[in-house]
């Protein structure tokens, strides 16, 4: 299958590792962009060992976290710290429309690769930097992790049970979302720098902080403090600004309930069988159900448990009251609709060998953007490349 490559001809030199700066050079590769994938000699990228699970043989195996965000690329092994090294990622970056990296500040103008010394190379040349605090401030020299990340940003402040319950406490996202919410933010910045360079020829330095992410990723939780002055609490899976709009217990399970405006309310209520409910002053609206909260959870809860999560959903969704059960990966991977658009898929290694994969979730044109090769083996294209055979053509 020929996949849409509207990227084809960009060259990007990704010398980040882990997963927010190696998340947006798979998302370029897999919009068409020629993707060099720069890591130590002998360990590589930190994530070709944090498994299990593995995939591969034990002699050439990769852990599959590594697989999850490295697709696309082609791997060459280079120690940046020698001078051989150094002048290897000037020669590929003399040639590169993007370069990634997340050393920490100031790390790489020891080698002579930071964006000033480059950027004299190769004046188009669009450079993005990933760090944790971004590349000034009193916390500039600070490692930046995910996790402690979603602890200064303030996510973790808003997610999980609400105080008191017994046993809650703050809680991390499942999946690392500073990191990832990083990864896409800089796509769409190192996108438009490079709009910019090729109408002025004149790259620039694209400064994407996870801190910086997380705190605008907080979205109506920091409207919310901004306006209200009030700062937003835990609620577990309720909504702050939406009832109902949360998690309920059903006879064999639990339900997601999203009720999102007051028409959908309404039909909650009448097929629940108590039309009366939505008439009630207290829940007539929105902002009555946010006051009166307290009352009206218990009475839809009462409702939740006398069907099942299926008889539910099978009620509810075929009359626009947005509703879900609540799935386990296996069951997201047979889910219908995840089945029709094709969201795992398989590449084939240099090898033949199938690698599972889950597809990117952009289309253009009804085809799906995907690069065509699985993540790299370390070092995989090394000895093409130190022999000169840098960049792909351009078209």
């Amino acid at each position: 299958m020929t996949h849409p490559k509207p990227l084809a001809g960009v060259r990007v030199l990704d010398l980040s590792r882990v997963l927010a700066g190696p998340w947006s050079g798979q998302l370029l590769a897999d919009y068409g962009a020629d993707v060099i994938k720069v890591e130590r000699p002998g360990d590589g990228d930190d994530t070709r060992a944090w498994g299990p699970p593995w995939w591969g043989d034990k002699a050439d195996r990769m852990a599959a976290y590594y697989l999850s965000c490295n697709r696309g690329k082609r791997s060459v092994a280079i120690d940046i710290a020698s001078v051989e090294g150094a002048a290897l990622v000037r020669d590929l970056a003399r040639d590169a429309d993007i370069v990634l990296e997340n050393y920490k500040v100031g790390q790489l103008a020891k080698y002579g690769l930071d964006y000033a010394a480059l950027s004299a190379i190769n004046p188009r040349l669009v450079y993005c930097s990933v760090t944790g605090y971004g590349q000034d401030g009193p916390y500039a020299q600070a490692a930046g992790y995910d996790f402690a990340i979603q602890a200064t940003g303030g996510l973790m402040s808003v997610t999980g049970e609400k105080a008191g319950t017994p046993g809650s406490q703050p809680q991390k996202v499942g999946v690392a979302v500073a990191d990832l919410f990083t990864g896409l933010y800089a796509t769409t910045a190192i996108l438009a720098a490079l709009r910019q360079a090729e109408h002025t020829g004149r790259g620039c330095h694209v400064d994407a902080a996870l801190l910086d992410v997380q705190v605008a990723v907080l979205a109506n939780q920091a409207s919310n403090y901004l306006v209200g002055s009030v700062t937003p609490q835990r609620m577990g899976n309720a909504h702050a600004n939406v009832v109902p709009y949360q998690v309920l217990p059903t006879q064999d399970g639990h339900i997601v309930l999203a009720v999102g405006n007051d028409r959908q309310f309404m039909r909650l209520c009448q097929l629940a069988g108590h039309p009366e409910v939505a008439l009630d002053p207290r829940f007539a609206n929105n902002s009555a159900r946010i006051e009166h909260r307290d009352t009206l959870m218990p009475i839809i809860g009462g409702w939740m448990q006398q069907r099942t999560t299926q008889g539910w959903c099978d009620l509810l969704e075929p009359n626009a009251v947005p509703c879900a059960p609540i799935l386990n990966l296996p069951q997201v991977f047979e889910h219908r609709q995840v089945v029709h658009r094709g969201l795992q898929t398989q590449l084939h290694d240099h090898q033949g060998r199938a690698v599972p994969m889950v597809a990117n979730p952009m289309r253009f044109n009804g085809q799906r953007a995907l690069a065509e090769q699985p993540p790299p083996q370390l070092d995989q294209h090394g000895d093409a490349i130190r022999a000169g055979q840098t960049w792909r053509p351009r078209p």
